[in-house]
């Protein structure tokens, strides 16, 4: 089926993740790139709590999502692939070549060195420049907090 939705949200497995985006795509399979989940079983768990028991749920590590991303992308399930940073989602682009053509930028919230470029997406100018680098190599980056709301194109917001 492939890669259905790659998105950065720093909330990570939440409500409107499972119900407002992974339901209405139909995902069979939820991955969460984190570094320090990935590591840790018991805030798996915790995440895992969040999802309806039809939908799995994979965590990996960054350096561990590089090498599986052809895979997803060739399974048969619908997958939506997750993480909660831009740096994180800028190295699995780097490194999937090609795999992830799309990204979607959603709850990205205030933090030091970040300024509002909308209501839900704060970015720093490090952030900014790792986008551009993800579109000039051909990735696809709009911004969308909603399944129902248009996305906004990466040079509309910058």
């Amino acid at each position: 089926m492939a890669i259905t939705l790659s998105r950065v949200d720093d909330r990570l497995i939440h409500g409107q993740v499972v119900i407002g985006w992974g339901v209405p795509l139909g995902v069979d399979l939820i991955v969460l790139v984190d570094d320090e989940i990935g590591a840790n079983a018991w805030e798996q768990e915790i995440y895992r709590m969040a999802v309806p028991e039809e939908i799995a749920v994979e965590f990996l590590t960054s350096a561990g999502a590089v090498p599986r991303l052809r895979a997803l992308e060739a399974d048969a399930r619908r997958v939506f692939l997750l993480t909660g940073d831009i740096a994180t989602m800028a190295k699995l682009v780097t490194g999937s070549e090609g795999v992830l053509n799309r990204v979607n930028l959603g709850g990205v919230h205030a933090g030091p060195g970040r300024r509002e470029r909308l209501r839900y997406l704060f970015l720093s100018d490090e952030e900014v420049n790792q986008l551009r680098r993800m579109e000039a190599a051909g990735t696809v980056v709009t911004a969308q907090d909603l399944p129902t709301t248009p996305p906004v194109a990466l040079q509309a917001i910058l």
